[in-house]
């Protein structure tokens, strides 16, 4: 795929309204009330039981399997809205014409293919787990077992899923079908769609396992909080910090699970560009560099924000108030995706929400949220050298956060005009593009792409 290069950006115009968003802020905030409606039911359930004189513990529901319910509710309710309010499966992105269906039986032999290429690449991600011990240790085991129970169940609707929507589609022959013709030794197989095929796959594969393996420490947390503790100006920000981050998790892996047709939600493509890869795994365990004791560890030595203030109460309500809304922002972004959100995919283009504000508001939020929450250049050490050295470490992780959306840009701007003329529109309008493009012009550096 050829690179955009800068003139090439900079000669699309600014429109003076952002294009259309691909995805209404509806989809997002339907998830997101059911999934707050949903917590607050497990935070009361020992109320609950006891009202209506129900059997079992009178207590709030923060198991794992009480996490997998929020999640399946606040997609059931994403996807209702995507197909009834939103009618998304009839757009013509989703290669789909329900108008001229194939007769049943007519396209068996192209299903078949499909569907060993489609199980094909589910064996080779199992083969991957089960080959990374990662995956069997600490959190990780809960999305394996999650996994491995939905695995044969899965490969079962495969088949009528697969037979059904080939009657539909414009163009039945898709990454699947290529891989499956090539592993049975077809000369009509595209290696190129064999490639798109696999990067998407490569993208769900490792990022469905990580998603699912947090989403029940965050839920569990934020359900049996309690409230008493709610005078604490630190301990309700913390909370509510960790609430917006389930809403967040629990969002972004519904993206990740309904990558779908019919929802118009499927990977268009994943990045092909190999510093993308690298910048977004370097992020996310077990490759994370910024863990505890790794390299780009900002933390050793220091101190959370609530310890350096501690004893000023006002102070500390209104700090720990601009950590809940970079937060806000942060789980924002998130939430009008929609049942789109997905690292190093291009899906459609947002430009709803935030993303009027900043073509990257997440990773702006919380850059920001770490600057504030660890004040790098306070080191309970005392040391200057701990002061220089974690703020130059964190400094080098938001450089990382500018490497990712300078490569994700890339990407989608390679992708699709629309994305282009949303990129255009942001650069001269979005409030924040707008004044960060203003302060590099101002220090001398060209704005670019």
């Amino acid at each position: 795929m050829a690179d955009m290069s800068a003139p090439a950006v900079c000669a699309t115009p600014a429109p003076d309204h952002p294009p259309a968003s691909d995805v209404s802020a509806g989809v997002g905030l339907v998830g997101l009330a059911v999934l707050v409606l949903w917590i607050a039911l497990c935070r009361h359930w020992g109320w609950v039981v006891a009202v209506l004189d129900l059997p079992g513990p009178r207590a709030p529901l923060a198991g794992p399997f009480a996490a997998l319910a929020g999640l399946g509710l606040s997609a059931a309710a994403m996807m209702a809205w995507s197909l009834w309010v939103d009618g998304v499966h009839r757009r013509p992105s989703t290669g789909i014409d329900w108008a001229n269906p194939r007769p049943w039986g007519a396209h068996w032999h192209e299903s078949a293919i499909k569907l060993f290429g489609l199980w094909a690449t589910w064996g080779i991600i199992a083969l991957f787990y089960g080959l990374c011990r990662w995956y069997w240790q600490g959190p990780w085991l809960f999305a394996m077992q999650v996994m491995g129970v939905l695995a044969l169940p899965l490969a079962l609707v495969s088949v009528p899923y697969v037979l059904w929507l080939d009657r539909v589609l414009v163009q039945p022959r898709d990454g699947a079908w290529h891989f499956g013709a090539w592993l049975a030794g077809r000369r009509d197989a595209d290696v190129g769609a064999i490639l798109i095929h696999w990067r998407a796959w490569a993208v769900k594969g490792f990022f469905t396992a990580f998603m699912l393996s947090i989403v029940p420490g965050g839920f569990a947390h934020v359900v049996r909080f309690d409230w008493a503790q709610s005078g604490d100006p630190a301990a309700l920000a913390n909370w509510l910090i960790d609430l917006l981050f389930v809403v967040d998790v629990q969002i972004g892996t519904v993206g990740y699970v309904l990558t779908l047709r019919p929802l118009d939600a499927h990977i268009r493509s994943a990045n092909p560009y190999l510093d993308g890869w690298l910048a977004a795994l370097v992020c996310y365990p077990p490759f994370v560099l910024m863990s505890a004791g790794g390299p780009l560890d900002y933390q050793q030595g220091g101190m959370e924000w609530s310890g350096w203030i501690a004893g000023h109460p006002a102070l500390l309500w209104g700090w720990g108030a601009v950590l809940v809304c970079l937060t806000a922002c942060y789980a924002w972004a998130t939430v009008a995706f929609g049942v789109r959100f997905s690292n190093l995919t291009y899906r459609g283009v947002i430009t709803t929400g935030p993303y009027r504000w900043t073509r990257h508001p997440a990773y702006l939020a919380k850059n920001l949220f770490w600057w504030g929450a660890s004040l790098p250049m306070l080191p309970a050490t005392g040391l200057v050298s701990d002061a220089l050295r974690n703020t130059a470490i964190l400094a080098s992780v938001s450089a990382v956060y500018w490497w990712r959306a300078r490569t994700e840009e890339r990407h989608l701007l390679a992708q699709d005009a629309k994305y282009r003329e949303y990129h255009a529109w942001a650069g001269a309008h979005a409030p924040v593009t707008r004044g960060i493009g203003a302060v590099l012009r101002w220090l001398g550096f060209t704005a670019g792409r």
